[in-house]
């Protein structure tokens, strides 16, 4: 799915007579099958970001248009998968992956397709397990199955992976790659880490200032996987770096 941001703008209300402009002027398209990464600092707007792209709030101005129709809501070509794993406690592992696609009537074949995104996860163990068995990478995992059992055309991911320890952060992360390659969907991914935005997308979005807006954009051709340690990954880390440096000595200067 193609998606176009156009010049969009999110302010919400900072009191009776002051607004908080959050987003301004944001303009940049999504390719299909694009593994797009939008970093940033914390607080400075990616997750707005993507909770627009996903329907959940709308813009104050400006528009998003995914093939070519408005975004007004939700949709279940968009699938979203946040921080912290948002299991239903009382449901086993298997019950948790099939819960979305049940509620919209998409059971075709769904005991299938949940045993082979635990499969593919790595908990096939822990069908009949319930959330509070998990541990928190194995909660994650089960909340990426069920994010990718409904084949969604576009996977939206806020900082999944950032509670994890260093291990199980790069395993996923390979897994999600690898799923990536072979489902073509489209990904956004937000994140404050500049390594892990190298090692995932092909195309990363700079957003900083006070209101965000778009500082650069990077397109990266490197095969996956990514070594940190290859000296391209470190040149493309100096670049972004060096990028994020001058935006901010911009800013203070203005102050």
């Amino acid at each position: 799915m193609k998606i176009q941001i156009e010049q969009v703008t999110k302010t919400y209300k900072k009191s009776k007579t002051s607004d908080h402009i959050v987003l301004k002027d944001i303009s940049f398209s999504i390719e299909p099958g694009d593994f797009v990464i939008i970093l940033g600092e914390s607080g400075c707007g990616k997750t707005t970001l993507l909770n627009l792209l996903a329907g959940l709030e709308l813009p104050s101005s400006g528009k998003i248009f995914v093939d070519g129709r408005e975004i007004t809501g939700l949709h279940p070509s968009r699938s979203l998968l946040f921080q912290q794993p948002t299991l239903i406690p009382w449901l086993t592992v298997k019950e948790n992956v099939a819960y979305g696609c049940k509620l919209r009537g998409d059971t075709e074949n769904l005991d299938y397709r949940v045993n082979q995104f635990l499969e593919i996860m790595g908990i096939a163990g822990f069908a009949d397990a319930k959330p509070n068995q998990l541990s928190l990478g194995m909660a994650q995992r089960a909340c990426l199955a069920r994010a990718l059992v409904g084949h969604p055309d576009v996977l939206l991911l806020d900082e999944p992976f950032a509670s994890l320890d260093t291990f199980t952060q790069a395993h996923i992360q390979e897994e999600l790659v690898n799923l990536w390659l072979s489902e073509q969907f489209t990904a956004v991914f937000v994140t404050h880490d500049i390594d892990e935005a190298i090692r995932l997308g092909n195309k990363i979005i700079l957003l900083s200032g006070e209101p965000a807006n778009i500082t650069d954009i990077f397109e990266i051709t490197e095969p996956y996987p990514r070594d940190r340690n290859n000296p391209r990954f470190k040149e493309i880390r100096v670049k972004i770096l060096n990028r994020f440096k001058n935006s901010y000595l911009a800013k203070r200067s203005l102050l």
